[in-house]
């Protein structure tokens, strides 16, 4: 998704746009990080507090609306308000209109995201249609203690991200790491656009499956040429990955460990 920082309304239009020419299959829709209104780099926690809701707010709103039309679950983060601090929050909106929110746990520092949000001490879990997966946001995908697939919890791991084209590099190696280590598919959505201080993004989205092979594909537009809106699919086995995990179960003899 090409992100237009700061102008809510477009991105809830880009949004509308896209999401009528997904598949019909689709069970589940991913976009990225603080997609309504982009990452807030080097900004004050006053300046951005006009762009935070709660989450009974407008934004949320539309995406159980958009959902339930859709018959999908839609994943992604917004800026949100809660008491008066602010947090930079994963949703994960299913069908039904059932939600599940988490804030971001590691807060990126070097943009001061630390200054403007308060952060999360949980990660988000779901159960969707037979799959356990988790979500994590972000620069979270860099710690994996915060990642680790205990005793197979999740089955995919959702990342979301505003990752810029500069360090792109990092996050390309990070994304099929995650998945080996783990013995789980990760699904991980970056953006694309330029924020307010210049920096790039690329829209480097993957999908990994448990072994770190990329299984994401892009269905070309009509005329042969790349999808403008950057659509990529994947389909997810469950029988491969419960074989995988029988016939290579790494996952028993990871060590033990308590988060503090």
């Amino acid at each position: 998704m090409e992100i237009a920082w700061g102008d809510k309304e477009r991105n809830i239009e880009t949004l509308r746009r896209v999401i009528a020419r997904v598949h019909p299959e689709t069970d589940l829709l991913i976009l990225p990080e603080t997609f309504s209104t982009g990452f807030p780099v080097g900004k004050d926690k006053e300046e951005v507090r006009p762009l935070a809701e709660r989450n009974s707010g407008q934004t949320v709103d539309i995406l159980k609306e958009l959902a339930s039309e859709h018959h999908l679950a839609i994943a992604g983060s917004f800026i949100a308000d809660s008491g008066g601090s602010l947090y930079n929050r994963a949703f994960f909106i299913e069908p039904s209109g059932e939600e599940t929110f988490e804030d971001k746990h590691h807060l990126f520092t070097m943009a001061g995201e630390n200054k403007v949000f308060s952060r999360g001490y949980d990660r988000l879990a779901v159960r969707y249609r037979g799959w356990n997966l988790a979500m994590i946001v972000c620069y979270d995908i860099r710690f994996p203690v915060w990642c680790r697939n205990v005793d197979n919890q999740y089955d995919a791991l959702i990342a979301v991200a505003n990752w810029p084209e500069v360090r792109v590099g990092a996050w390309r190696a990070l994304v099929p790491a995650r998945a080996i280590e783990n013995e789980a598919y990760v699904c991980a959505v970056d953006c694309r656009g330029t924020d307010d201080k210049g920096f790039r993004y690329d829209g480097a989205s993957m999908v990994s499956d448990f072994k770190g092979k990329e299984i994401s594909v892009s269905i070309p537009a009509e005329d042969g040429s790349e999808d403008p809106d950057g659509l990529l699919y994947a389909t997810l086995s469950r029988e491969k990955l419960d074989a995988f995990r029988a016939k290579f179960p790494a996952w028993r003899d990871a060590d033990p460990f308590r988060l503090l």
